[in-house]
């Protein structure tokens, strides 16, 4: 990882609030904020790599409605957890 960490967390907090869809946004930040901090750096890695992909398949995978790829299963698994109970902010 030749980014600094703390840059990268930086960076990646960013992106998971400003997705294309709000949903995204409001899961997305909510995620990023309770886990990047204690995530590897190999996890972050695949965090970024996860929000690279289209929105519309990451809201499918984490609702359920259609097959996670394998290599962000357990990440989308963990996503999704934390999805429930998210609400937008008053």
């Amino acid at each position: 990882m030749t980014e600094r960490r703390d840059t990268m967390i930086k960076r990646l907090r960013m992106r998971s609030m400003r997705r294309g869809i709000k949903e995204m946004d409001l899961i997305l930040q909510a995620f990023a904020d309770a886990h990047l901090d204690a995530f590897s750096d190999e996890d972050l890695v695949l965090y970024d790599q996860l929000l690279s992909e289209n929105d519309h398949d990451i809201y499918g995978w984490v609702g359920g409605q259609f097959p996670t790829p394998a290599q962000y299963l357990d990440l989308v698994t963990q996503i999704a957890k934390g999805a429930e109970g998210v609400t937008r902010p008053d």
